[in-house]
């Protein structure tokens, strides 16, 4: 085994493992299912499998490559199956390449000439590719879900007949809610949508929300028959899907102004009518303003009310540090994952994992931490980016392993010891 790399900080927290996934260390979401670690690669254009069956000793890692002009940067493990998704490399097109301000200010929709409804020429793939897991280093496509448009940006699927993802489809300025019937996971079908009013431009609807904002569905998660959505600078909505072929809404806030918006990841906690909606930091040096991780009292669903935010990493100058500062992704108590309704595993980006006790809800605490060394080379292709480490996505196993990545820096394993 070869040296760690040694933290730049730690408080709780152990790092007790390390792959650079094969040579390509840059990743976005990660699942660890049945011993393997599923990671999405931004930058390398595929996805990688790592045996984690022992986390302190990753093993051999095997790469799927993606189509041709295509990213899969999100993925979802449940069961036998493997979804991801398929959308046009945004990273990759002209008009965001270089400033980032351009995909996190302005409809996708727009800037790539989609939101008019006409169809377009595509040399990308559209939708999201459903794999058979049962062989975790083999995985065997064995069905495709296809959108007319730019394609899916994320997945919430924990089994059973139904996947929700963000879909960017021909006629809408940019991503919207969409349900799709997996019943037969060779033939999935749509079976409803539901989009923010002013967002169906093709269909005669006009955004109202003004220049410089971007209204836009990250993910849902689901419990039950309710979705928490979030919409980045459109705030968040809870829908009744009871119906899955006509979603309804229970309500939509939006905290944007006089926040900065980029509202990206719930975290419902049913058991005691809470939910954690963190807003991701999208520009360098908080240009974008400070975000928040926010704790709502659900009680009501037709009447979330924020009482407290999580706390802020404060033990170093994050915000002269370079790349970005703030909230990134949650850990989402998937089935067969960690599970807790008290315990809160975050990305901070350049501040790295987080975790929060959020036991007495209006006055939540940091009870751990530790950010990973910088990247040893620069795998992200835009220019003029920052050494630095950038937290991405974190998943926490049933032994409480965290298992977290990064743009450049691969996929850090640690343990939890507060």
């Amino acid at each position: 085994m070869t040296a760690l790399p040694t933290p730049d900080y730690a408080k709780n927290i152990r790092l007790i493992g390390h792959s650079d996934q094969g040579g390509r260390p840059d990743a976005l979401q990660v699942m660890v299912h049945r011993g393997f670690a599923y990671v999405a690669h931004p930058w390398s254009q595929g996805f990688s499998i790592i045996d984690v069956r022992d986390p302190k000793n990753p093993g051999e890692t095997v790469f799927v490559p993606a189509p041709p002009n295509t990213w899969t940067i999100h993925l979802q493990t449940h069961d036998d199956l493997l979804l991801v998704i398929h959308a046009r490399d945004l990273f990759a097109d002209a008009a965001f390449a270089v400033d980032e301000k351009v995909y996190y200010t302005k409809s996708v929709g727009e800037t790539v000439g989609t939101a008019g409804g006409a169809k377009t020429a595509r040399n990308w793939s559209a939708g999201m590719a459903i794999y058979d897991i049962s062989k975790p280093t083999q995985p065997r496509q064995i069905g495709f879900f296809p959108v007319e448009g730019v394609g899916i940006h994320r997945i919430w699927y924990v089994g059973g007949r139904y996947a929700y993802v963000s879909a960017l489809v021909d006629g809408y300025s940019d991503y919207i809610f969409m349900i799709v019937d997996l019943q037969d996971p060779t033939k999935p079908v749509e079976a409803g949508r539901w989009w923010i009013p002013g967002m169906h431009l093709a269909g005669g609807e006009h955004a109202t929300w003004g220049e410089g904002r971007r209204y836009a569905l990250h993910h849902s998660l689901v419990e039950g028959d309710t979705a928490y959505a979030c919409w980045r600078d459109g705030g968040l909505t809870i829908l009744d899907i009871a119906d899955k072929s006509a979603p309804k809404l229970i309500t939509h806030k939006n905290w944007s102004p006089p926040f900065g918006g980029g509202t990206h990841s719930p975290l419902p906690l049913p058991k005691r009518d809470l939910l954690v909606v963190a807003d991701e930091a999208v520009l360098d040096h908080e240009e974008d303003g400070r975000k928040r991780t926010w704790i709502f009292d659900i009680k009501d669903k037709a009447n979330p009310i924020s009482i407290a935010t999580l706390p802020t990493p404060a033990e170093a100058d994050y915000t002269a540090k370079g790349g970005h500062f703030g909230p990134h992704n949650l850990h989402e108590n998937r089935p067969g994952s960690f599970v807790s309704d008290t315990l809160i595993f975050a990305t901070y980006q350049n501040a790295g994992v987080r975790v929060f006790d959020i036991s007495n809800p209006f006055e939540p605490k940091e009870t751990g931490a530790l950010v990973p060394a910088a990247p040893e080379r620069m795998v992200d292709k835009r220019g003029n980016r920052p050494r630095v480490i950038q937290s991405a996505d974190l998943f926490v196993d049933a032994n409480g392993i965290i298992y977290s990545t990064d743009y450049n820096a691969g996929l850090a394993i640690m343990e939890y010891e507060g």
